[in-house]
């Protein structure tokens, strides 16, 4: 730190403010300062920093199969989201939802960071460990089993409601759900939304119309096959999540099943696909950016020794209405459109 003082023509005490993003430094000053630190290949010990000052201004996240849209998603937006507030983040990925990270990634974690983002695990027997040890931590959706850990997440009953009232109010009497990773609040809420709603705006009630899912483009296929081999199918689908019905809906299509004259097809999350697959995907948006910005906010009052004024915080979803639903067949007021239903209740229309 002294060399790069001298070679800056600063003190090292505006040296270490600049490189620890603090105040008291010139935005000026701060940017000589950096660009003369990555010339002579200076990088911060991001430990040192934080036995000293007590933060490392990095962020920690642990996330299950970053290939997966939502997951990718969630994560884009807290890096998004860590960096606008000058936190940089450490990314650990789970390949298997139930697999715990060594000791050392721990260690790591707890050393190198200022608490942990935890998206969507099954399991949360490590971030348990990262507690008791009174280490900051905030998870994005959570197993109901460990509903005691601070969380964030979208308002998945309010929003799978939403859903199913959109289609009743189309005229569907028949509709199937796809559910969810039953291990998680979202996948238990949706589906006690739908069978709220089953009983709400009486429809059918049929055991052989609600389907296995667990989140996956392959669940949704499976799901889709189901949905063939039935004597009686219904006239609309709610799935659970985007990524199952982007399966289910390319099963149907394959076996020359019209949607929406056919099936009314309807989703969860809004995943970037959802407008750019034909027809587009009526679904309800999760806020993907105000969860990101949530937990990095959260996170941060948290490791500041403030307390949250909730353990659990749900945002709200919106329904967004696409070409993948319409009145089912038969319909005595067939001008009673899916875009027009949605019209009349002021709900966000997509192309």
């Amino acid at each position: 730190m002294a060399a790069l003082a001298a070679a800056t023509g600063v003190s090292a005490m505006t040296v270490s403010r600049a490189l620890n993003n603090r105040q008291g430094v010139s935005s000026r000053t701060r940017q000589a300062i950096l660009k003369q630190a990555a010339e002579m290949g200076y990088v911060t010990n991001r430990v040192a920093q934080k036995l000293s000052s007590g933060q490392s201004g990095v962020i920690g996240v642990l996330a299950t199969h970053l290939d997966s849209p939502f997951i990718s998603s969630l994560v884009t937006e807290v890096v998004r989201a860590a960096t606008a507030v000058g936190n940089e983040v450490l990314i650990y990925t789970l390949v298997d939802h139930d697999t715990r990270p060594a000791g050392s990634v721990l260690q790591l974690l707890q050393q190198f960071t200022d608490g942990v983002v935890v998206l969507l695990p099954y399991g949360l027997g490590y971030a348990e460990a990262l507690t008791q040890g009174k280490f900051p931590l905030i998870s994005i959706d959570s197993p109901r089993e460990h509903s005691g850990l601070p969380s964030i997440a979208a308002d998945s009953y309010g929003g799978a409601r939403s859903a199913m009232k959109h289609l009743a109010e189309l005229g569907h009497k028949r509709i199937a759900f796809v559910t969810g990773a039953e291990q998680l609040e979202s996948a238990q809420e949706r589906r006690r939304a739908y069978e709220d709603a089953v009983a709400v705006f009486g429809l059918e009630r049929d055991q052989s119309l609600v389907l296995p899912g667990d989140y996956s483009l392959a669940s949704g296929r499976a799901a889709g096959e189901r949905l063939l081999r039935l004597q009686r199918r219904p006239t609309a689908v709610f799935v659970a999540n985007d990524l199952s019905a982007f399966g289910l809906m390319a099963v149907l299509q394959e076996s020359g099943v019209k949607i929406p004259a056919d099936m009314s097809v309807v989703g969860f999350d809004d995943l970037p696909g959802a407008s750019q697959i034909h027809p587009g995907l009526t679904t309800i948006r999760q806020p993907m950016a105000e969860l990101g910005r949530a937990a990095v906010n959260t996170l941060q009052a948290i490791a500041a020794g403030l307390r949250p004024v909730t353990d659990h915080l749900t945002l709200p979803t919106e329904l967004v209405v696409r070409g993948s639903t319409c009145a089912p067949r038969g319909l005595p007021d067939q001008h009673w459109t899916s875009r027009g239903v949605a019209r009349k209740k002021g709900v966000r229309i997509a192309p």
